[in-house]
């Protein structure tokens, strides 16, 4: 028979067993595991995700995760790069978990995905053209006019929903590959207008030869979000609640005065 110290040490030995497999989100003294998340995002988007003259990969998305990843000590956030769209396709077979790109809600999108619930920017659409165009002052001067902009982007969603509102007035066209294919069809005479916001084409102003300029009312302002797979509503709840004390404490603002040159951070336009 067995005495009662024996038996003590067999029910402490199978205790600490048991306590061993039901841990796997700890490491040491009883910390959290620490959880990668990929972070699906473009390197074309000026002063949102974009390639800078040292090489790295910044912008206003860019840092905001960074932000985030500073906040949420339990995750480990990692970015990966490629063209905007192989994005949805990436999240959908979970290549990536985030999907951070300046994403606007869709009926189409929200039946796949799943969004965060807080806002992180508001996205001022405006028709754009070359900066000596005096033909065209708004979007109801496209009519037999051929418009460029990317598939499946913001831009592409609200000229599709306006051409067929009004009767398809002009023709909607995708650019190709590269930054600066939309520009370059501008300048050339391919195209007469595109799609963007104030601070994409300060950005094109900047750093090329082609010039732009923005016109008319803006066509839509949208908020914006990360987007997910259906299953990370712990992950999403947890973004959120970083990104509010983001919000709250003057953070975004001051991300968004750096990297946009305004504060989009609220509705404005």
């Amino acid at each position: 028979m067995r005495t009662k110290a024996a038996v003590m040490t067999i029910l402490f030995a199978v205790t600490t067993v048991l306590s061993a497999c039901g841990g796997s989100q700890t490491t040491g003294a009883g910390e959290k595991k620490v959880q990668t998340i990929t972070v699906g995002t473009g390197t074309q988007f000026p002063n949102i995700c974009f390639i800078n003259n040292d090489g790295d990969l910044t912008g206003y998305d860019v840092e905001l995760v960074k932000e985030i990843d500073k906040r949420l000590p339990n995750y480990k956030f990692t970015f990966k790069t490629m063209e905007f769209s192989n994005l949805l396709v990436s999240l959908g077979q979970h290549k990536v978990d985030i999907v951070a790109h300046q994403m606007e809600k869709s009926e189409e999108r929200e039946k796949k995905f799943l969004f965060n619930e807080v806002a992180y920017n508001h996205f001022p659409l405006k028709i754009t053209v070359l900066q000596d165009n005096d033909t065209i002052h708004g979007i109801e001067d496209l009519k037999g006019k051929r418009v460029i902009t990317s598939a499946t982007s913001n831009g592409a969603l609200v000229l599709k929903k306006w051409n067929e509102k009004h009767g398809d007035p002009f023709e909607i066209a995708y650019a190709g590959q590269g930054s600066n294919d939309a520009a370059n069809q501008l300048q050339s005479g391919r195209a007469d207008a595109t799609i963007s916001t104030p601070f994409a084409v300060d950005f094109q102003n900047k750093t090329s030869a082609i010039k732009e300029k923005t016109v008319g009312d803006a066509l839509s302002n949208a908020k914006v979000y990360f987007m997910f797979n259906k299953n990370e509503q712990t992950l999403r709840k947890n973004i959120d609640k970083a990104l509010q004390e983001i919000i709250d404490d003057g953070t975004l603002k001051e991300l968004s005065l750096k990297w946009l040159g305004d504060d989009y951070s609220k509705e404005q336009y």
